[in-house]
C-alpha cells in the first residue's frame, strides 16, 4: 500500500437508506440485490432490449480488440432500473477485463479516487454510478486521468508543497447517471461517446420475465409473463421485482405455476393496478383529483400532503405519471389530467 493510500483510505460505501423499501420505485433496495445480480445477463447476446445501444457497443468493443487498445470512456444515462449497471458489467465481460465499481457519493476525497485509480490494472473498467454527484474537486483529479492516464498529486502544504505526477494504467471509465443535466460540461465532454437508455416495450419485458423465470426455475406461461410485463413501467428491474412477488404468491396459492389469472390476482393482491401504478402513485392521483379537485398544486404542498420528500416525489414518482399522461407540470404546480380523472373514476368536469 502506498503512502497516499495509507493516509487517504477509500471512503466506506454510502449507507443504505433506512426508509422502508418502496413497492414499485425503480431504486434498488438491499432486499433485491441478490436477486438482481443473479438475473443480470453477462454477455451482449443475452442482454435483451436497447438494440441500438448494443449494436454500437459491439462495434466499439470489436474495434478496441482489433487495435489491442482500451475502449473509449462511455457515459450511460437514463431513468433508474433500465440496465446501466448491468450493461457496464457486460462491456467488461465482452472485453475480458475486470470491473471496479463505485458511486459518486462514495468518493468523498481526492485520496479515495487516487486509491481506486492506482489499483486498476491495464484495460480495466472503472464504473462510477451516479457520476453527476461527484464533488467538483474530485472531478479535477479525474480529468487528467481520463485524458492522459496520469494522476496529479500534491504532497505537503504551504510553501513546502510539491506536485507529483503518477502514470496510471490505461482504463475505461463508464459513468452512469439519471440526471444528465447535472453533469458539468468539462466532465461530459471527456466521454468518448454517450448512450441514453430508453424504456422497454412490452415484448422486450415479456422476454426478460421469461428469461428470469427460467433462471429462478419458475413455471410461467406466455400470458402470465405478458401480464407482469404490462405492469412493469417499461423497466426490467421492476419486471424482475414483480416476478419475484408473483412467484411467492404462486408458491402459496397456485402450486408454483404462474398463469395470466395467477399473475393478475397476485398483482392485484400487491396493489399494482393495470397501468402499473402502486399505492403511492394512486395516492398522488387521489390527492390531485379528489382532495385538491383538479387545481394546480405546488410540489412542496403535494410532498407535505403525502409525507414524502419533494425531491423523491419529483425524481422517482412523477416521471412515470408524466409518461403515462396522468400528470402535468405547469407554472402554477402539478395538475391531474383528464386521463387521471378517468383512472380514478371521477368525471373530469365534476369540479367545474
Amino acid at each position: 500500500m502506498s503512502h497516499w493510500e495509507a493516509s487517504n483510505p477509500p471512503a466506506p460505501p454510502a449507507a443504505a437508506s433506512e426508509a422502508a423499501p418502496r413497492a414499485l420505485t425503480p431504486e434498488l433496495t438491499e432486499d433485491d440485490l441478490g436477486l438482481d445480480r443473479s438475473l443480470r445477463p453477462r454477455k451482449l447476446a443475452d442482454y435483451i432490449g436497447q438494440t441500438r445501444v448494443k449494436e454500437n457497443l459491439s462495434v466499439l468493443i470489436e474495434a478496441a480488440r482489433q487495435r489491442h487498445d482500451v475502449l473509449d470512456h462511455l457515459l450511460f444515462s437514463g431513468p433508474p432500473g433500465l440496465g446501466k449497471t448491468t450493461l457496464s458489467t457486460v462491456v467488461a465481460n465482452e472485453l475480458g477485463v475486470a470491473i471496479k465499481s463505485t458511486s459518486g457519493p462514495a468518493i468523498e476525497r481526492a485520496g479515495d479516487l487516487a486509491a481506486i485509480l492506482t489499483n486498476l490494472e491495464q484495460g480495466d473498467v472503472l464504473f462510477i454510478d451516479e457520476i453527476h454527484r461527484l464533488n467538483r474537486a474530485i472531478e479535477e483529479v479525474l480529468y487528467p486521468a481520463m485524458e492522459d492516464y496520469v494522476l496529479d498529486i500534491v504532497i505537503g502544504k504551504g510553501p513546502a508543497a510539491q506536485s507529483l505526477r503518477l502514470e496510471i494504467p490505461h482504463f475505461t471509465l463508464i459513468g452512469a447517471t439519471t440526471r444528465t443535466g447535472l453533469l458539468t460540461g468539462p466532465l461530459r465532454d471527456r466521454f468518448g461517446i454517450s448512450f441514453r437508455l430508453d424504456y422497454y416495450n412490452e415484448d422486450e419485458l415479456r422476454d426478460i420475465v421469461v428469461r428470469s423465470a427460467t433462471i429462478l426455475d419458475v413455471q410461467i406461461d406466455e400470458a402470465g409473463a405478458r401480464e407482469i410485463a404490462s405492469r412493469s413501467r417499461g423497466t426490467p428491474r421492476l419486471a424482475n421485482r414483480l416476478l419475484k412477488r408473483v412467484r411467492d404468491f404462486a408458491a402459496v396459492r397456485a402450486n408454483n405455476e404462474i398463469s395470466h389469472q395467477v399473475a393478475s390476482d397476485a398483482l392485484h393482491f400487491f396493489e399494482v393496478d393495470e397501468l402499473g401504478l402502486d399505492s403511492m402513485d394512486n395516492k398522488i392521483l387521489e390527492l390531485l383529483v379528489e382532495t385538491f379537485q383538479g387545481r394546480a398544486v405546488g410540489l412542496s404542498t403535494l410532498a407535505n400532503a403525502l409525507g414524502e420528500d419533494a425531491e423523491t416525489l419529483e425524481d422517482v414518482y412523477e416521471p412515470y405519471l408524466l409518461q403515462q399522461g396522468l400528470l402535468q407540470r405547469t407554472p402554477k404546480g402539478r395538475v391531474a389530467t383528464e386521463r387521471a380523472f378517468r383512472h380514478r373514476g371521477v368525471p373530469y368536469n365534476l369540479f367545474g
